[in-house]
């Protein structure tokens, strides 16, 4: 069985060879963005500015916005605050949503643990099985990754948050059928 690497244990591979990948260390990176006039608290344009001026891969973009963010004062939000950020706005009407769903894979096992983005929130096994993005002010997509495609009208495979072969968007709670609970359950089958 391979070993998980927990993100910080990721993040820490990916900065510890980024000279040897991207020809500057992590720091010269953080001192490339605080001289660019970018806004280093603006994840996502250092992000883009990373990719378009200088073709640095996704693993790399990351890790260089998050400390370039931190360097500015940024404080990383825990599990929580990710999911509090997600359901703000206009999409607050969604938490019972979300809720409800984080009810259910939660209870699928005392190994499922859940971890914080920014955009989604995902949920993992032995890997991520399950992902919840509030995708817009009306619909939640709950992503699934499958090994084998199950037989449901339900599944959708245009768009899919973080890791999922599959999704399915709900607008209400009232959309999460026996159905839908039947496939979080096959998805973290297949993971685990």
């Amino acid at each position: 069985m391979a070993k998980l690497m927990s993100p910080s244990d990721m993040m820490s591979s990916v900065t510890d060879s980024m000279k040897e990948r991207t020809g500057r260390t992590l720091e010269e990176w953080v001192e490339a963005v605080r001289v660019s006039g970018i806004d280093p608290l603006d994840q996502k344009a250092v992000r883009n500015w990373l990719k378009a001026e200088h073709s640095i891969l996704q693993n790399s973009q990351w890790a260089i916005a998050d400390a370039a963010a931190r360097e500015a004062g940024w404080v990383r939000p825990g599990v929580e605050g990710y999911i509090d950020s997600q359901y703000q706005g206009e999409k607050a009407a969604l938490r019972p949503i979300f809720d409800a769903l984080r009810e259910i894979i939660e209870g699928l096992g005392d190994d499922v643990s859940v971890e914080g983005r920014s955009g989604y929130t995902p949920f993992i096994r032995k890997r991520q099985f399950a992902a919840v993005q509030a995708s817009t002010k009306t619909r939640v997509d709950l992503g699934l990754r499958f090994k084998e495609e199950p037989d449901s009208a339900l599944l959708n495979t245009n768009s899919l948050p973080g890791q999922s072969t599959h999704k399915i968007g709900l607008g209400s709670v009232a959309d999460i059928t026996d159905e839908v609970r039947q496939l979080i359950k096959l998805a973290y089958e297949h993971n685990g």
